[in-house]
């Protein structure tokens, strides 16, 4: 199996910007004054959690729908460790003294998430990562590797509208009402994609770059899709 200098770097990337932007930004709500959206009410991890489709992006346009499956597979598997990890540190009881005790207060807010919105960031991460691979995987086929900004775009486009919406509605669902859910994912999810269109020159050098420095540019002309698998 041909072996590459930079896979590694990148997955390492990748999952690092998924872990930070989940549990570090996840848990402050930040409200903006932006274009034609107005006064609108965020997650900081907004702002980070696309980085990681761009390497999605780059992963599946570089190495294949194969490596950036194993990708989200690591990604999958660090998220539900750090929720578990989360949830143990969050319900050991703290000890006396009065520092620990409001300590422990900043740490609930922060890690105590409910298992509905980790169980909905795990998901959606999950399916939207997938869609995201195998829409952009596609797309470079029927392109013939030409514009790869259609692909990049229009990937993150399926992508983060299926993470956008299951998240929201598996985390909230019954809790907020339903159109305060749908005004809430249609901001984030045009936030996320408006990053992608952003970050489209970052993404054109990073794809030249390593595949130049790969000796690669892979084509998934015979790639079995099934995300059941770790296999390249």
């Amino acid at each position: 199996m041909k072996t590459y200098r930079y896979y590694d770097f990148v997955m390492a990337a990748s999952v690092t910007v998924l872990l930070c932007s989940n549990f570090i930004g996840a848990a402050k709500q930040a409200t903006l004054d932006l274009p034609l959206l107005g006064a609108t009410t965020f997650g900081a991890g907004v702002l980070f959690f696309p980085i990681s489709y761009i390497f999605g992006d780059i992963l599946t346009e570089v190495y294949g729908y194969g490596r950036d499956r194993r990708v989200v597979w690591a990604g999958f598997g660090a998220l539900i460790f750090a929720s578990f990890m989360a949830w143990v540190v969050v319900s050991l009881p703290p000890a006396g003294s009065d520092f620990m005790k409001s300590y422990q207060t900043s740490l609930e807010g922060v890690f105590g998430s409910s298992w509905r919105i980790a169980g909905g960031s795990i998901i959606a991460f999950w399916c939207g990562s997938f869609a995201n691979s195998y829409a952009l995987a596609k797309m470079k086929l029927w392109t013939q590797g030409r514009w790869l900004w259609t692909r990049t775009i229009g990937s993150t486009i399926v992508g983060e509208l299926i993470d956008s919406s299951l998240f929201y509605f598996i985390a909230f669902y019954g809790i907020w009402a339903t159109g305060d859910i749908a005004k809430i994912a249609v901001a984030q999810y045009v936030l996320k994609t408006a990053w992608e269109i952003v970050m489209t020159p970052v993404t054109y050098r990073v794809v030249a770059f390593l595949k130049r420095a790969e000796s690669e540019d892979y084509y998934d002309r015979s790639t079995n899709f099934t995300p059941f698998s770790v296999k390249v």
